[in-house]
């Protein structure tokens, strides 16, 4: 990633355009694994973007309660894994992205020791829309600039605790006061999503014979943290 940050916002179609690479064939054993999904949100400004993020509502019973997360959950019996994205968001925060634009997906994470399968769906949304509506599994929504979450001075090795064992683990420090660093599951989305946009950058996200997203990430335990 460039260490100089500058503002830029992306032409959502571009976006898209990048996400529809993604390879369609499947490279592990997937079977066995709770499948659930999450929405990666955008929002354009004048020369920048925003990423929207919650804050999951502190629950004994959750192992990632108080943590920075994307809106999302588990599929539910016969749900497409974008319908489940799309029913979260609108639970978790009040928002309707039936009525924004859906630019692709990542690719999809996968534990190799804890039996996870999380998608990614991306969308992208007006600058006036319904304000958020929390639900009582979330605690706080907020935008951070695309230049902010870029920006490799807040990218470090943080310490975290995860299912009552400490990691020092990749993450981003937001520009949000009081709030956790971003790490585990939605740091390995973002990042993906970074390097969709390096390509950009460099131009060399032009030629179908490139760049294409593999289906499946697969990642240890420790990742997944």
């Amino acid at each position: 990633m460039n260490s100089e940050t500058t503002a830029r916002s992306y032409p959502f179609k571009k976006i898209a355009d990048l996400l529809a690479r993604r390879d369609c064939k499947t490279a592990a054993d997937v079977s066995g694994r709770t499948r659930a999904s999450v929405a990666l949100i955008l929002r354009q400004l004048e020369d920048d973007m925003e990423l929207l993020f919650i804050q999951r509502a502190t629950h004994d019973l959750d192992p990632w309660s108080g943590h920075i997360a994307f809106p999302g959950g588990k599929l539910e019996e016969g749900e497409l894994v974008c319908q489940t994205a799309r029913r979260e968001t609108l639970e978790e925060i009040g928002i309707d992205l039936d009525e924004q634009c859906y630019l692709g997906r990542l690719s999809d994470l996968v534990g190799s020791n804890l039996p996870i399968w999380v998608s990614c769906c991306v969308y992208g949304v007006g600058q006036t829309f319904s304000d958020p509506v929390l639900s009582d599994e979330v605690c706080d929504v907020f935008w951070i600039k695309l230049s902010d979450v870029r920006d490799i001075n807040r990218h470090q090795m943080a310490p975290v605790a995860f299912s009552e064992r400490s990691y020092n683990v990749p993450a981003i420090r937001l520009p949000v006061e009081g709030k956790p660093v971003l790490w585990g599951l939605t740091h390995r989305f973002v990042m993906q999503f970074l390097d969709l946009l390096e390509l950009l950058d460099l131009g060399v996200a032009i030629s179908s014979d490139c760049c294409r997203l593999p289906e499946l990430v697969e990642l240890n335990e420790e990742e997944l943290s």
